[in-house]
Formats: C-alpha cells, structure tokens, sequence
C-alpha cells in the first residue's frame, strides 16, 4: 500500500532531518525542498497531499509560496513559524493555510497535526463525492444562500469562495439569527478538533469571511463583534 506524500519546504538542515524522519517514522513518505522555488517545482512534479511550508524561507517567503500554491490548488498546507505574533497567524490564513506550528515543536505534535488535517481532507472529499449527484440542500437568510451539502456560500448570487471553516461558521450563524457565540462555542460546533485550534484562530476567520463579503458588498456587514462575548449574525444588517 503507497504511503501518504508529506512536502516538507524548510530551509535548516537540523529541523529538516527531524521532520523528515518523524513524519518517516509515523507512516508518511516526505519529501523535502530546502528553498520556496525548489518547493514550487516538487510541488507542481509530485502532487502531495499536504505541504509543510517554512515561512522564513532563504529566497520566497513562506506566505508568497503559499500564495503561489492557492492559485490552481487547495492541497492542505501547515505553516512552520519561528514567530508566534498574531500578524503571522492571521496573514498565514487569510491565505488559507490550513494550520501552524510554532518553533520549537514537539515532531510527535507536528505529526499530529498533520494526521488531523489529512482526516479533515478526507472527510470532505468523501462527502463532496457522495452528495456530487444530489439535489443541493439550500439555506437562504435575507441576501445570503447555503447549499449546505456543497460548501458553497452565496451573496446576492455571487459565490463568496469561503473555507470550510468560514462556511461552517457562516452556517451556525444563519442556523440561530440573532444568537451570540463565543469562540469557544464555534470551535465546538466547527472544528472538526477544537482541542488542537487557538482561541484567536476563530478572530482571523471571521476577518476572512467579513473581507470576502465586503469585496462583494463593501457596506455588506452582517457578522456582530460583541466585545467579550463573541460573534452574531444579524440577518438585515
């Protein structure tokens, strides 16, 4: 049976080995690219299934390749950081990295987190196949429209291109109108495993989604901070 295929794109040798050889150990057949170009060529030749991807990188940054790969592909990717500050969060999913991992890590937590993200994928490959040929389960709210079985989210028409944990959230809003949750709560109802998701994760989600509702409707803002508590969604805004 052909093992997983992990991209590994990480410049320093000593972290680059110990990946390698706990992503070996744990199952999964890594590959390796020390620079963003190098990585960009594996990428394109060997077709992985998820991408762990060095922001400070010696001649792309991490986010650019990012950027680059988001072009023609939502194969998952999981940052690798040396800094923990909240701007590199929030940019590395704004461009829809899937998660991140601070340096220094455990190889045995980096490993884990990129078993969650495949059993994540794969969950949503298989129910995308299996609801391909039916009738799309819709959810409509004012000028918004759900096809709740597709992933797909709507505003006056236009697709918005949500992530699926922007659309999941935008479908526990329109479930309860009016309703404030907190951040906890979303994760609980979101994420597949909120265990392993940061409290400010849910903020950076909720900048993406309001951004794309804006690029839309730039006075279209239904989404409700209640400072301390959490996010609303407020069907006539």
């Amino acid at each position: 049976m052909s093992r997983t295929l992990v991209l590994l794109i990480e410049d320093e040798p000593a972290i680059a080995e110990t990946v390698l050889y706990a992503l070996e150990s744990a199952g999964f057949e890594p590959i390796h690219a020390g620079t963003g170009e190098a990585g960009l060529a594996l990428f394109r030749e060997r077709d992985p299934a998820i991408i762990i991807l060095d922001v400070g990188l010696p001649d792309l940054t991490g986010f650019e390749v990012c950027r680059e790969i988001r072009r023609g592909s939502e194969v998952p990717v999981l940052f690798l950081t040396a800094r923990d500050g909240e701007i590199d969060r929030v940019v590395g999913l704004e461009l829809g990295a899937d998660d991140y991992v601070v340096k220094p890590f455990s190889p045995r937590e980096l490993t884990a987190r990129v078993g969650a993200i495949l059993r994540r994928s794969k969950r949503s490959v298989a129910a995308e196949d299996t609801m391909a040929a039916a009738p799309p389960e819709v959810m409509r709210k004012g000028r918004l429209e759900l096809l709740t079985d597709r992933y797909q989210a709507r505003l006056d028409g236009a697709d918005l291109g949500l992530s699926r944990y922007e659309f999941g959230m935008l479908k526990v809003f329109l479930s309860h109108p009016g309703r404030v949750y907190s951040r906890d709560q979303l994760m609980d109802l979101v994420w597949d495993e909120p265990e392993a998701a940061l409290d400010r994760t849910v903020d950076a989600h909720i900048k993406t989604l309001r951004k794309k509702m804006h690029a839309i409707d730039p006075a279209y803002d239904p989404v409700k901070t209640h400072r301390g508590l959490g996010y609303s969604f407020d069907e006539h805004p």
